[in-house]
């Protein structure tokens, strides 16, 4: 099937057209995985497009350009206006939207002199991992990749040559014939999916693994913890086993492409009752009401168009 790419794009302080977004193929970005991006969802609501998080994802932009010494030469002010042109410029509602800075042609070689280019994406995006996902769930396997070390690749980037790792694990997993591929950390302890947040239920109370496993922070698993605390459901984030993937009661993976996709089974053990938990299901109303009024939107999180 032919690719539908949208008409424009926006690319280094203008909106262009798609075709004339060019890269050189000398770029360190190609060469070297010198790149960060931000994934972000605008959704259709009552009250028009609204972009959500939007100044929270480009805050990450920015920060994972600081650890890598990636100057941004916009504002973010300038780049959450990008966001919301590109989607004007394409006539889109509920779409994906994909801000990326990256080291452009320059000097050669790893600590070369480069310029950062910036640009911002947006097309029609269904349910990342498939389109009845949310509400069947998946089945999952525990990679035989693993996240790497500390101290080597920062994983509170948001870089593109992080998901080298996580290609790895989710090429593994389709490979294999499951859903998504759960990663372990160097430490043999729980990380996150390939390119998801995990939480695993126990006793009603959702336990995560801490950004020490070589995770990265997702903007949903923030938003699934405030929202989870406002209803008075309890929060445990810790160090977890491999082995309590097939002891907890329940179990989702969460990210702004996945959103919140229940786990049915990791590595032929069925958790739970095979399907999507009450548990799940709360986090689910709660996280999709933000979009369509039947949740409290007390934080501002909803940015127009």
């Amino acid at each position: 099937m032919t690719q539908r790419y949208p008409d424009f794009i926006w690319h280094n302080g203008e909106v262009k057209r798609w075709q004339d977004a060019t890269v050189h193929v000398m770029a360190h970005g190609l060469h070297y995985g010198s790149s960060v991006f931000e994934g972000i969802r605008c959704y259709d609501t009552k009250s028009g497009p609204a972009i959500f998080r939007l100044s929270d994802h480009n805050r990450r932009l920015f920060a994972s350009a600081r650890i890598y010494e990636m100057p941004i030469p916009y504002t973010l002010e300038q780049i959450n206006q990008a966001c919301r042109d590109v989607i004007k410029a394409n006539g889109l509602g509920a779409c994906y939207l994909r801000p990326i800075a990256y080291r452009d042609l320059g000097g050669f070689g790893l600590s070369a002199d480069t310029p950062t280019s910036v640009a911002v994406a947006a097309w029609v995006m269904g349910r990342y991992l498939g389109d009845d996902v949310v509400e069947a769930g998946i089945d999952a396997c525990v990679s035989s990749w693993q996240r790497f070390a500390p101290n080597t690749i920062p994983s509170g980037a948001k870089a593109g040559g992080n998901y080298l790792s996580g290609q790895l694990i989710a090429r593994e997993a389709r490979r294999l014939g499951f859903g998504e591929g759960i990663a372990l950390a160097s430490t043999g302890l729980l990380s996150e999916g390939a390119g998801e947040n995990l939480f695993l239920v126990f006793d009603g109370a959702l336990h995560t693994t801490p950004v020490s496993a070589a995770l990265l922070n997702g903007i949903t698993r923030n938003t699934i913890m405030t929202l989870a605390k406002s209803e008075g459901i309890e929060i445990v984030e810790r160090d977890i086993p491999r082995e309590y993937l097939y002891l907890c009661d329940e179990l989702f993976m969460c990210g702004t492409a996945a959103e919140i996709t229940p786990i049915r089974a990791v590595d032929g053990r069925v958790i739970g009752d095979g399907k999507a938990g009450p548990l799940t299901r709360k986090m689910q109303d709660l996280y999709f009401g933000l979009f369509d009024g039947r949740t409290p939107d007390p934080k501002g999180w909803l940015e127009a168009v």
